[in-house]
């Protein structure tokens, strides 16, 4: 059975908020799912400081408002980055959230990092993909039984093409799970930064890291590839190898998402395709929008509503991909589906 993508076209002149309500009119059905009681995650991107693009504080206000009516108990959330920035940790994350109006004024609710002030708060899943064998994830995954997933699309670095699958598989999993996906290589250490703290020993769990001429030093021999000590130290003093095959990140990325949302009972994915840059919103400033704004997208099914997002912002042009003939996001899109994460075929409810 193919599965239900609600589409709220924006009209000339409407007001964004306006195309929103319509749309979460619509999908009222799904959204009943969430009962009186029960905690309901809302994961987001704010983005970096100068990003202007990301989903605003507004149209989460919207939804809590809904949710809270029906006796929800609604939070949002997002988890660390790995990469250099004021998403580094929970306190930087935070300050940088409140000065964008993630406050809980503003969004009816709180805001949390969810994997805790240096992106350490979280545990180990066993699975078994081809890739991944071992999630690590903020420690309410398999605890939280429901979830909202709010996607700005845009476009990416090494993907194309980013929307709900990259916000739940790379978006849900803590520091270290960010770099078991980017990366397979071993990290190391960079000896300039290193302050010697001693953090990143005291947390390797197979005591791969010890002190050597005043600098700690990670043995590749004994080193197990966990991305602990990217998450413990302070001063970005672990290197991360970015350079891996587009396919086989996409592949683990999709893993991920799969991984995390299995354990997870009522979800729902709602994609916001207005502001859409070529860089996803960690790297775009007020870039230039690629495309026109389109509207408002949301499924039960997470490759569902990416694809029909990704059908209707790419007719006539396919403006992720960069004008080059490779298209990664294609592979997938057909990954995705192989292992069971949603449906490339669904059926488009135009609100």
């Amino acid at each position: 059975m193919k599965p239900d993508v609600y589409f709220s076209r924006i009209k000339k002149g409407q007001d964004r908020s306006d195309c929103f309500k319509s749309l979460l009119e619509k999908i009222s059905t799904p959204l009943r799912d969430f009962k009186k009681g029960s905690f309901v995650g809302i994961k987001i991107t704010i983005g970096e400081k100068q990003n202007k693009g990301h989903i605003k504080p507004e149209f989460v206000k919207i939804l809590c408002d809904k949710l809270k009516k029906q006796g929800a108990k609604p939070f949002v959330f997002d988890t660390n980055v790995i990469y250099k920035g004021e998403r580094q940790n929970a306190v930087d994350h935070l300050n940088l959230a409140y000065g964008k109006g993630f406050t809980i004024d503003k969004l009816g609710c709180p805001f949390i990092v969810a994997d805790g002030v240096f992106g350490t708060d979280s545990k180990n899943i066993k699975v078994n993909y081809s890739h991944i064998k071992e999630l690590r994830v903020p420690s309410f995954v398999g605890v939280l039984d429901d979830l909202i997933v709010l996607s700005h699309i845009t476009g990416h670095l090494m993907s194309g093409y980013a929307g709900s699958v990259k916000n739940a598989g790379m978006g849900m999993a803590s520091r270290a799970g960010k770099q078991a996906q980017h990366s397979s290589l071993k990290p190391a250490i960079n000896s300039e930064h290193c302050t010697m703290c001693g953090c990143c020993i005291e947390i390797c769990p197979v005591s791969a890291i010890s002190e050597v001429k005043g600098k700690a030093f990670i043995n590749s021999k004994i080193c197990v590839g966990c991305g602990e000590c990217i998450s413990a130290c302070k001063f970005d003093a672990v290197n991360i190898n970015w350079h891996e095959d587009v396919n086989i990140f996409l592949e683990r990325m999709a893993e991920y998402a799969d991984g995390i949302l299995s354990r997870i009972k009522r979800k729902v994915f709602i994609n916001f395709a207005f502001d859409i840059t070529e860089e996803c919103d960690c790297l775009a400033g007020d870039d230039p929008k690629i495309i026109e704004d389109m509207g408002i997208f949301a499924s039960r099914d997470i490759l569902a509503v990416d694809k029909a997002c990704f059908d209707i912002l790419t007719k006539g042009k396919d403006v992720f991909s960069r004008g080059k003939k490779a298209k990664p996001y294609l592979h997938q899109f057909k990954y995705a589906e192989k292992i069971g994460l949603g449906k490339l075929d669904y059926n488009l409810i135009e609100v």
